[in-house]
């Protein structure tokens, strides 16, 4: 069975995120940048453990590089991405 992608999900990214997505990536062996991130979907997709998004939270809250909390304060990167 042939497996076609139609649709495109297109996202803007800082430097740092890229290179946490490229580092992830080289270091997990995937063939593309395109698969990391399918891969990291389909991850955080499966995850459990995390409580749905405050209402009015804003696109820019959600980083890859940095934690941000329920009152709007960042930590370190998320495990598994350093």
């Amino acid at each position: 069975m042939k497996l076609t992608r139609g649709e495109r999900l297109q996202i803007m990214l800082t430097p740092e995120e890229i290179a946490a997505v490229d580092d992830w990536r080289f270091k997990s062996r995937m063939p593309s940048r395109a698969a990391a991130v399918r891969e990291l979907l389909k991850r955080g997709l499966a995850a459990e453990g995390f409580d749905a998004a405050p209402f009015g939270r804003k696109s820019r809250d959600f980083g890859v590089t940095e934690r941000h909390n329920g009152n709007g304060a960042t930590s370190a990167k998320p495990d598994g991405l350093d």
